[in-house]
């Protein structure tokens, strides 16, 4: 093969990622746009980049927004029920089972230990839940 030959391929390579790479990025700001409007997927292809986890009780917000307060007391009284009916699992557990993530219970877990509605053992990651 002369060098002509491979260059032309590595040439032809480059420029087939460079195109791949332009429509992922051009596809990734329009979800970006699509996000910020508020848009539901509009796109054919759907919410590709959305978690899933944030569908069950609460809508996405910007970063550092806070959750109006409403949505962290029923996701507070969720949290109560599920521990009651789930003894001693871990905050892993209990975000996998309730479909939230664990930063998501950050404050609810709080406002529930201090209000002395649900009592720990452990520490850490292995801590685990119980209701009083």
């Amino acid at each position: 093969m002369a060098k002509s030959d491979i260059d032309d391929k590595i040439r032809g390579m480059l420029e087939a990622f460079a195109g791949d790479l332009a429509g992922l990025i051009r596809e990734s700001a329009m979800q970006s746009v699509r996000d910020a409007l508020g848009g539901e997927g509009a796109g054919p292809r759907g919410r590709r980049g959305a978690r899933a986890s944030a569908a069950p009780l609460g809508r996405r917000l910007a970063k550092g927004a806070k959750r109006p307060p409403d949505e962290i007391v029923k996701l507070t009284s969720h949290l109560l029920e599920y521990v009651k009916g789930h003894k001693g699992e871990r905050i892993e557990q209990i975000a996998k089972g309730m479909g939230v993530s664990t930063r998501e219970l950050n404050l609810p877990v709080k406002k529930l230990i201090s209000g002395k509605s649900i009592r720990t053992r452990g520490q850490k990651r292995a801590t685990q839940y119980f209701p009083k």
